[in-house]
């Protein structure tokens, strides 16, 4: 059962590093093409601005999820790591749950912004582009992180602590 987990992490952790890939090579290109436009014709891309910021938006919160699952998001871990052991691991399930309880609130006050978007049908103004596209982002993003992390935790659990092996 835990391995059959596992696996489908692996498949959607393919799949978000593949998306977060795709949204970092297209905002290079636009910005290259925008450059390349402004300096050497003397015209630039009207909407790249906004669109290479959506697409640093989706790499970042498609991203996160690599990130939440290896357990090397960013943290202030000097005095953690002076406890002993047991303290220790005590604190870093701590640091989990509260990003499991971040994520939760995170996606459930944003989802009235989210349809809120949808239904007013917001869109940015440069590229005329749906609103609503990269701000599902965040809480999208967010609730993966969760997910992963808490998976990551029961594995854990379940395997024996240190021994989960969550490498790919």
């Amino acid at each position: 059962m835990i391995d059959g987990v596992v696996k489908g992490v692996r498949w959607l952790l393919a799949l978000t590093r593949a998306a977060a890939a795709i949204f970092l090579i297209a905002s290079v290109a636009i910005n290259f093409a925008n450059i390349i436009g402004r300096y050497f014709f003397s015209i630039s891309i009207p909407w790249a601005e906004e669109i290479m910021l959506f697409l640093m938006v989706g790499c970042v919160f498609t991203g996160c999820c690599a990130v939440a699952w290896e357990g090397r998001q960013i943290r202030m871990d000097v005095v953690v790591n002076m406890l002993p052991p047991k303290l220790r691991e005590l604190a870093n399930v701590l640091s989990e749950l509260v990003l499991i309880a971040t994520a939760i609130a995170v996606t459930v006050f944003a989802w009235p912004v989210i349809t809120e978007l949808a239904a007013f049908d917001e869109r940015s103004q440069a590229a005329n582009f749906p609103l609503v596209i990269p701000q599902s982002m965040v809480p999208i993003g967010y609730t993966l992180m969760g997910l992963l992390v808490a998976i990551r935790l029961v594995v854990r659990w379940r395997r024996g602590a240190g021994t989960a092996d969550t490498s790919h």
